[in-house]
C-alpha cells in the first residue's frame, strides 16, 4: 500500500495531483507490452494489469484496481479534516470512483475498479483514540461513508463479485424474456386450438412456398390426411362398387333380349 502523511499544510489540489501521478504511473506500459492490444483488451473489459510496469514491480493485490493509496490526515481541527477529507473526495473522484462494466446489461450496478486508484484515508487522531489502533474501524474509503477496517475498506463488494451475481440474473431474465417473446410468435393451430410443438414450428418456418396444411400442428395434420385419405378410398369404393352394378346391369340386359 502507498501511504502518504497529510499535516493538512498543502492545498487539497495538491493531493489530488499526486493521485493524479500515481495514477499516471500505474497506467505506463510496460517493455515490449504491444500499446493496440491493451487499448483492444482495456476496451473488451479484460484485465489489463499484465500490460502495465506496476505488474513487473508489485505483487498482485488479491482484489480489482491498482495499488492503494492511503492518506493519514493529522494536524488542526476535526472539523477541518473532515472537509479536507471532503474536497480531496470530490476532487479525485475521476480517479478512484471506477467505470460501468463494457457492453453492462440492464439491472447491473456493479462497479468496474480495474482500472482504478482505490483510496483510503484516515486520521492519526482517530487512530489513537481506538483501541484497536489502526486495525479499527478508522479507515474511510473515498465513494463510501462509512468507516470500516482496512480489509473492509479495500474490498470491492460492488465489483467484479456482485458484477457475476447481476450478470448471471440479467441473462436469466434476458432468457425468459426471449422465451416469452418467442411462444408470443409461436402459431396456433386453426384446428384444435394448441400451439405448435417446436418439431411441427420448424417444419413450417418459411422456407419458399407456404405448405397446404401449416396453420395445422402435427396431430391435426395427421387427422386431416387421414381424413382426406379415408375420402379417397371412400370414393374409389363408391367408383368401383358404381362400375361393378353398372357392369351387372349391362349382363343382366343383355341375357334378357337373348331369352
Amino acid at each position: 500500500m502507498l501511504l502518504e502523511v497529510d499535516r493538512v499544510t498543502e492545498p487539497v489540489s495538491d493531493l489530488a495531483e499526486k493521485v493524479r501521478r500515481y495514477t499516471d504511473w500505474f497506467e505506463l506500459l510496460a517493455p515490449k507490452a504491444d500499446p493496440d492490444r491493451e487499448r483492444l483488451a482495456r476496451r473488451e473489459g479484460a484485465e489489463v494489469r499484465g500490460f502495465r510496469l506496476w505488474s513487473r514491480l508489485s505483487p498482485p493485490t488479491g482484489r480489482e484496481g491498482y495499488v492503494p493509496l492511503a492518506f493519514v490526515v493529522t494536524g488542526r481541527t476535526a472539523a477541518r479534516r473532515e472537509s479536507r477529507i471532503r474536497h480531496l473526495e470530490h476532487a479525485a473522484r475521476a480517479y478512484f470512483a471506477g467505470e460501468p462494466y463494457p457492453g453492462r446489461a440492464a439491472g447491473i450496478t456493479a462497479v468496474d475498479y480495474h482500472r482504478a486508484l482505490p483510496v483510503v484515508v484516515t486520521e492519526l487522531e482517530r487512530i489513537t483514540a481506538d483501541p484497536a489502533g489502526a486495525a479499527g474501524k478508522v479507515w474511510r474509503r473515498l465513494g463510501r461513508d462509512e468507516w470500516q477496517t482496512l480489509h473492509q475498506a479495500l474490498d470491492n463488494p460492488d465489483g467484479d463479485r456482485l458484477y457475476a451475481v447481476q450478470l448471471k440474473e440479467a441473462r436469466r431474465r434476458l432468457a425468459e424474456r426471449e422465451a416469452a417473446e418467442r411462444e408470443a410468435r409461436r402459431p396456433v393451430c386453426t384446428g384444435c386450438g394448441n400451439r405448435f410443438s417446436d418439431d411441427r414450428w420448424r417444419q413450417v418456418r418459411p422456407s419458399g412456398w407456404p405448405g397446404e396444411r401449416d396453420h395445422l400442428c402435427g396431430p391435426c395434420e395427421q387427422d386431416d390426411l387421414a381424413r382426406i385419405e379415408a375420402e379417397r378410398c371412400a370414393r374409389r369404393r363408391a367408383e368401383e362398387a358404381a362400375a361393378r352394378a353398372a357392369a351387372g346391369v349391362k349382363s343382366r340386359g343383355l341375357f334378357g333380349r337373348r331369352r
